[in-house]
């Protein structure tokens, strides 16, 4: 019997890649809603009760309002947006985390996907203070390189405009306030005590994220030292299909440097540990709309229908 799936949101960024996903899948039918209907409120009510899983690819105020519209017990939801990641009652959909992430994604009525500046943020320093590694007082701080295709429509529009600004032409820095939208699920998800300081940088191609956490080594309370850390992260995501953390030397052979779009395409995020002993990079490489978006959303599913967790991905 087919998983009945609607997608609320279906023509943005998110939504289109998780609608294309679908497209050789025979184990969902996709529930679909005129184009002149998508924001009727009665007609999303309809299509949300009806399917089994919905998936919401909206901002956050429409988001909520979708929730409020689920009168059927057995609709499970999948939100993308950042309405529902650090609210109680949610399952945070990064299942490498712990075995709790896990089943929570796979026993949830409601799951909240990860952000993709968060995802690799989340990636590095959960581990560390969940294994003590790190205290939460620690100062972290971190740098994220994005593609455009990150800002959604609009922003992609103005990328690949014909008469862009020169400035488009540079890597741009944003979120200069320290109020992006993605600090409060990094500190709350982590277990911090208080946020990052966080600079994400936007560059003038389609897809792919860079996030670099820079680590004194001597403020940590163990494995002070790349190989030790590594080794560490390497126990932790051990059998993790989606996670790889890169041998030491492996930066060496792209020539000494991480590019943000070496993921673009790919569903998975590769781990670099680097540095000495007394400060040390960790680098979370992956595809801002896979492993960050729709990649992830995807996963979450398979978990939830018990499936096999890389069904209709690129791994």
């Amino acid at each position: 019997m087919k998983t009945k799936i609607f997608i609320d949101g279906s023509e943005g960024t998110t939504g289109l890649r998780i609608h294309e996903r679908f497209m050789e899948r025979e184990d969902v039918e996709l529930l679909t809603i005129d184009s002149q209907q998508r924001k009727d409120p009665e007609e999303r009510r309809k299509m949300i009760n009806s399917s089994d899983i919905t998936f919401l690819c909206l901002p956050d105020v429409a988001a909520r309002e979708s929730v409020e519209l689920v009168e059927n017990e057995r609709v499970r939801i999948i939100d993308t947006s950042t309405a529902h990641r650090t609210q109680e009652g949610w399952a945070y959909g990064f299942p490498e985390l712990s075995v709790r992430h896990r089943q929570a994604v796979a026993e949830g009525k409601r799951v909240a996907v990860p952000g993709c500046h968060a995802t690799g943020f989340i990636s590095l320093v959960y581990p560390l203070v969940a294994a003590g590694i790190a205290s939460p007082e620690y100062p972290f701080s971190s740098f994220s390189l994005t593609g455009y295709s990150g800002g959604g429509k609009k922003m992609i529009g103005e990328y690949e405009g014909e008469n862009r600004p020169a400035e488009y032409e540079s890597p741009r820095e944003y979120a200069l306030g320290q109020q992006h939208k993605h600090l409060k699920e990094m500190k709350k998800i982590s277990g911090l005590s208080k946020e990052p300081l966080f600079s994400p940088v936007v560059a003038g191609y389609y897809s792919g994220m860079l996030v670099s956490v820079p680590l004194y080594g001597e403020m940590l309370k163990k494995y002070a030292n790349p190989s030790d850390l590594r080794s560490f992260f390497q126990e932790y995501y051990e059998g993790q299909q989606f996670i790889q953390v890169m041998s030491q030397g492996a930066e060496e052979e792209m020539g000494g440097m991480l590019a943000g779009n070496s993921c673009s395409g790919w569903d998975g995020l590769r781990i670099f540990v680097t540095g000495n002993a007394d400060r040390l990079l960790l680098n979370a490489q992956f595809d801002n709309l896979g492993k960050g978006a729709s990649g992830a959303a995807i996963q979450c599913l398979n978990i939830m229908l018990g499936c096999e967790e890389t069904r209709g991905l690129n791994l």
